[in-house]
């Protein structure tokens, strides 16, 4: 079977994205499973193999297609976008932000144009972005944007474990006002639909509870009686394989030892929590909804550390492998909502 393409942009060059690209791609066993090729600036690339204190070749390419792949060392569509008399390690930039983007936007490109399977992101900072005047500040809003896709789905993934977000970036006290019967129903469809894209054929999956003990039949808050268990059983009767719901501090748990194909977390640090407790540096973001799988590390650009050859590439490891996991089961599957 063809190994499928996996493109990488570099991230912020300002920041530890460039070290960890290198470090991941210098090992042969990246490539076992994939072809990877990097989007980025060859330049900062030369400076944080320096950094990292490797030696690294790159091949220069311009389109997946042009048959100079040259698998085992790093592939590169170089986008020479960054001025080196005004870069400066672990600061805020504006051409660093613009620098980011265009290799995000290349990447896109890539999946959506040139038949790359699947996206790994790596680290860009939202100061940045913003100073190169752009407004999409995160790379799912980045990307939905570029690919029109309103609704892209989070999943974290760590050893057996994926969890999927009912909500995310809002205050907790929204959180809970967002909960309705209706929104619960939605999600666990879309979690069956992600599944099923990334290979897992008949999905059994769980709804965490919102209060403590699922609320004890209202007297610690009536989310669970007045829609969770509604829309639960409104599923079920649909033929829906789904359990819940399940208290939060058993249902991670239970589906990290396989009870459950998936977990849907009722707001975002609910399931953060959940599989960084687990394991930290192997919890990786997948986005679902997109027209190509994109997972991601999930950490940041780490501007402290920047360009002293400390940084662990281990996230960018296992975000790599998971997108060759999935990538060729999700290039058959994928149906964009």
């Amino acid at each position: 079977m063809s190994k499928e393409f996996i493109v990488i942009p570099m991230g912020d060059p300002a920041g530890i994205g460039p070290e960890i690209v290198v470090k991941s791609l210098s090992k042969l066993t990246a490539y076992d499973d994939a072809n990877l090729v990097v989007v980025g600036n060859k330049k900062i690339l030369e400076m944080a193999a320096q950094a990292d204190k490797i030696t690294v070749s790159f091949n220069v390419i311009k389109e997946l297609s042009d048959g100079n792949y040259n698998p085992g060392i790093i592939n590169l569509i170089n986008i020479d976008n960054v001025d080196l008399s005004t870069f400066e390690y672990g600061k805020v930039q504006a051409q660093c932000g613009q620098a980011a983007y265009d290799y995000i936007k290349e990447a896109n490109r890539l999946c959506v144009e040139g038949g790359a399977a699947a996206m790994t992101t790596t680290t860009i900072n939202k100061e940045a972005l913003k100073a190169a005047g752009i407004n999409t500040l995160g790379h799912t809003d980045i990307l939905s944007s570029l690919t029109g896709v309103k609704n892209p789905l989070t999943m974290f993934q760590v050893h057996s474990l994926r969890v999927f977000f009912y909500s995310k970036h809002v205050a907790l006290r929204k959180a809970c006002d967002l909960i309705t019967k209706e929104g619960i129903e939605k999600y666990v469809h879309l979690m069956i639909d992600a599944l099923q894209t990334l290979g897992v054929e008949k999905p059994h999956v769980a709804c965490a509870g919102l209060n403590p003990h699922n609320g004890e039949h209202g007297l610690f808050g009536d989310e669970e009686v007045k829609y969770i268990t509604p829309a639960i059983k409104e599923l079920q009767s649909q033929g829906v394989d789904v359990t819940g719901p399940v208290g939060a501090d058993s249902v991670f748990y239970q589906a990290l030892r396989g009870r459950y194909d998936g977990v849907l977390s009722l707001y975002h640090d609910q399931g953060h929590i959940a599989t960084k407790t687990v394991d930290p540096d192997l919890t990786v973001s997948v986005t679902h909804n997109l027209p190509y799988l994109r997972t991601s590390v999930d950490h940041g650009t780490a501007f402290d550390i920047a360009g002293k050859g400390i940084a662990s590439e281990v996230s960018l490891d296992e975000a790599i492998r998971v997108a060759a996991q999935y990538a060729s089961a999700f290039k058959k599957n994928q149906v964009v909502k």
